[in-house]
């Protein structure tokens, strides 16, 4: 019989470069850009998002000084429907948005932000639902990098890195939140889904409890 699992406890022991990955979710433009759809054409504030951006840029660089693996996810909706069930367009035309051509592939609102645009090394997921592992290879990437644990950081932290952080629990990944480089458009709802996620599924901290971890608040590693 096998003996019991080892349990890693400790923001320490998660957040070790050995072991786990960054993962970022829906910095792209049309979510939390001025000029993108969600500002533009749904009318939505992106100030919280934007608000984030700097922390999210700390743990970047963070991670890449350590040798922790960077995925970003990219919301993503295909030509023609193509992505799309009917399911799926009643759930986004209620959405905060109310913009069902949001982050269509191959535009400039599915882009990246220039404040965080990945690296030549750094791997580029496409998500077509609000969970990055739903549809993905963001699990296969993960084993194969030997990754134990995710730091899930994004927007929105009600919606995309909720489910995705659920969806890495449930795949047995130790999952960390740090709750300044996340952000929603109605922080309440921010605040509700960080104190479930602390409840029941995640280890949530400070960007800087992290990045004093890998070696310096600064983002720089010792």
């Amino acid at each position: 019989m096998p003996g019991p699992p080892i349990v890693l406890s400790t923001l320490q022991e998660k957040v070790v470069p050995s072991r786990t990955a960054l993962v970022i979710i829906d910095m792209v433009n049309d979510f939390v850009h001025p000029e993108g759809k969600t500002a533009v054409r749904a009318g939505r504030q992106v100030q919280h998002a934007q608000s984030a951006i700097p922390h999210q840029q700390r743990l970047l660089e963070g991670a890449r000084r350590a040798g922790v693996p960077v995925i970003h996810v990219q919301h993503t909706t295909l030509p023609e429907h193509a992505s799309d069930s009917g399911a799926w367009l009643d759930a986004r035309s209620r959405a905060t948005y109310s913009v069902t051509d949001i982050c269509m592939d191959g535009t400039w609102g599915q882009e990246i932000i220039d404040d965080l645009k990945p690296a030549p090394v750094e791997t580029v997921v496409k998500k077509f639902r609000y969970s990055g592992f739903a549809g993905t290879n963001l699990d296969l990437v993960l084993r194969s990098m030997r990754r134990e644990s995710v730091i899930c950081c994004g927007v929105s932290t009600n919606v995309c890195v909720e489910a995705t952080a659920r969806e890495a629990f449930s795949l047995d990944y130790y999952v960390v939140i740090p709750e300044d480089a996340c952000a929603s458009w109605d922080m309440e709802l921010h605040a509700s889904a960080l104190a479930t996620a602390g409840h029941r599924y995640a280890t949530v901290c400070s960007s800087d409890a992290v990045l004093e971890i890998w070696g310096g608040g600064d983002g720089s590693v010792a």
